[in-house]
C-alpha cells in the first residue's frame, strides 16, 4: 500500500475534472441535465427553499449526474470489448440508458412535489 500523497490526491481531482468534462463535450443528455440543474437551482434560490428541499434536490442532481456518468462510462466499455455490433451490447446500453432515464424520472418528481406548493400557495 502506497503512503498518502497529497499531490496523488489532487492529480486524482484532475483527472475527475477531465472526465466531467468528457460528458460535457461528448454527451447530448448531459446538456439538458446541465440545463435543469440550473433552473433546479435557480428556482430554488427564487423561491427559498428550505434546508431539506435544498438536500432533496442536491440528492437527486447527484444521481442523475452519476447515473449518466456510469452511463456514459459503460457505453465507452462496451464499444471496446464489442466494437463490431453485438445485440447483448446494444441490450447492455439500453439498460444503461435506461438507468439515466429511472433517475431523471426520479428528479422530476422530486422536484414537482418540492415545487407544487409554491406554485399554488
Amino acid at each position: 500500500m502506497k503512503k498518502f500523497c497529497f499531490k496523488a490526491r489532487l492529480k486524482s481531482f484532475h483527472y475527475a475534472g477531465r472526465g466531467i468534462l468528457e460528458i460535457l463535450k461528448t454527451q447530448h443528455n448531459a446538456w439538458i441535465h446541465a440545463l435543469m440543474t440550473a433552473v433546479v437551482i435557480l428556482t430554488g434560490v427564487y423561491v427559498g427553499f428550505t434546508e431539506a428541499e435544498w438536500c432533496w434536490c442536491v440528492l437527486s442532481i447527484m444521481a442523475v449526474w452519476t447515473a449518466e456518468a456510469l452511463n456514459t462510462t459503460f457505453e465507452l466499455l462496451v464499444d471496446v470489448a464489442a466494437p463490431e455490433f453485438h445485440p447483448l451490447a446494444e441490450k447492455a446500453k439500453d439498460v444503461a440508458a435506461g438507468a439515466v432515464l429511472i433517475s431523471a424520472v426520479g428528479a422530476a418528481i422530486i422536484f414537482a412535489i418540492i415545487i407544487f406548493p409554491y406554485l399554488t400557495g
